[in-house]
């Protein structure tokens, strides 16, 4: 049979490996993505290009080999998959626009939801090694597992992409034995066995070290999504006790910057844990490549999720502006290279808060509050910014400086409000200091806020040190 059929490439300078100029010149544009059918069209291959991103990251099912049904999946099915894709020219093209950092997930694997049971691994990571042209005398060759990491940029404008195995040590998984009520979902059900994992001990102790080292942004590529919680299919909380891991561990070494990004799910979407590492862990989602869900569907349940995009193909894009205090942008854009979803925030954003209060239980962040739109809530901020309208008749108390960020929430004193301690209230008393507020969430303007009319509703609890 035919091997692969490569375009000329220049040595070192594309799956991951970097010259010592790489180093230095910092990353500002990233596109990743994942599920690629190498037997259907790819135009999405030569939008990617458009954009000239200088890093590529796979996320996994970079070729389906088994959706034949009527071919059993052998190491040259697998192989045959690789080489269709190899001669394809938007694959050649954009493979010769940047380096790629990749991993894989079931489908290029070799069978769909495979873990550590499939019997085909060892030959398909080298399959996988072969294709992405991985150097022969490289530790990836021996270790087991596809998992590998690269750091992009000089000192102060590092990025490290972390891309893990989810497949190759996966214990087995937990699922009901019937299907959702009025569906054919089999549900994967949450497993307690202490000893299930997803990574291995080996690639657990490989994924500590790689945190350690010194990096501004983090990327780390999962094939599952972490954040995401509540739908029925794969997720890091099949094994619950593995995403408590995973936050301890970027806990534990003090890794700051992370964000993750995963695939798998046909379908993009944007979550986010406010709590669980000491600061905003944001999960974006690009599945697939062309192997999204192309009619419409309402998106599915998932209380983190920030913005969805439940239907069509796509694929992520990152934007990093160094300049001051650096500014990363999160994308998913359409077939047609349009953005479809959008969050930004200052990478500052991704550090612990050493002001940070532990609140109690059933108050909310102001991050956490946004997403309670027509719910009653308790929020507890710091004002600041603000001022007074209508006369004085009106404060408005917001958590982040500018009000239009999308990171903002407001709480508006109302007229009504300013009795009792609050009597002949101004902006400056508040200013600066940590209020708690009781209300309803409500939009104005498209900006979640709660109005206050009642001066029991509202409280000064800290002061700003």
């Amino acid at each position: 049979m035919q091997r692969f059929v490569w375009c000329a490439v220049a040595a070192l300078g594309l799956f991951g490996f970097q010259t010592a100029a790489a180093q230095d010149k910092p990353l500002t544009r990233i596109a990743f993505g994942s599920c690629a059918d190498q037997d259907k069209p790819l135009p999405i291959y030569d939008k990617i290009v458009d954009l000239k991103p200088e890093l590529l990251i796979l996320l996994g099912d970079t070729v389906y080999a088994d959706l034949d049904k009527s071919r059993k999946v052998t190491t040259e099915v697998i192989r045959e998959k690789y080489e269709i894709l190899a001669k394809l020219p938007g694959w050649q093209k954009l493979k010769a626009t940047c380096p790629i950092v990749a991993t894989w997930d079931d489908h290029d694997y070799g069978k769909n939801d495979a873990g550590v049971e499939w019997p085909l691994k060892e030959d398909s990571q080298k399959l996988f090694l072969d294709f992405f042209e991985v150097l022969k005398d490289s530790p990836r060759r021996t270790q087991k597992g596809v998992y590998n990491a690269a750091v992009y940029g000089p000192p102060g404008k590092r990025v490290q992409v972390i891309a893990l195995d989810m497949r190759y040590h996966r214990s087995k998984l937990n699922r009901a034995e019937r299907p959702l009520p009025g569906t054919r979902i089999v549900p994967y059900l949450p497993t307690l066995d202490a000893d299930a994992t997803h990574l291995g001990a080996e690639q657990w102790k490989w994924l500590e070290e790689q945190l350690r080292q010194p990096a501004d942004l983090r990327l780390i590529g999962s094939g599952l999504q972490v954040v995401s919680d509540e739908h029925p299919f794969e997720k890091w909380t099949n094994i619950p006790a593995e995403r408590e891991k995973l936050y301890k561990v970027i806990r534990d070494t003090g890794a700051t910057g992370v964000v993750v990004l995963s695939g798998d799910r046909h379908l993009g979407e944007l979550s986010l844990d406010t709590t669980s590492v000491g600061y905003p862990l944001y999960d974006l989602t690009s599945s697939g490549f062309n192997q999204a869900n192309k009619d419409w569907r309402a998106p599915e349940k998932n209380s983190h999720r920030v913005s969805a995009m439940p239907y069509g193909d796509n694929f992520g894009f990152i934007t990093i502006d160094w300049t001051a205090d650096p500014i990363v942008g999160l994308q998913l854009r359409d077939v047609t290279g349009e953005i479809v979803l959008k969050q930004t925030f200052p990478l500052s954003l991704l550090k612990p808060d050493s002001k940070a209060v532990k609140l109690p239980e059933g108050v909310l962040t102001p991050l956490e509050a946004i997403k309670k739109v027509g719910q009653d809530v308790t929020v507890q901020m710091e004002v600041v910014g603000g001022r007074a309208v209508s006369g004085g008749k009106r404060i408005l108390l917001n958590s982040d400086k500018d009000f239009n960020s999308d990171k903002n929430f407001t709480v508006v004193v109302n007229e009504a409000a300013m009795t009792g301690p609050f009597d002949k209230a101004t902006y400056d008393t508040f200013k600066g200091k940590t209020i708690r507020a009781k209300g309803k969430v409500t939009l104005f303007k498209d900006a979640p806020q709660i109005q206050i009319d009642d001066a029991k509703l509202l409280e000064i609890v800290e002061e700003k040190k």
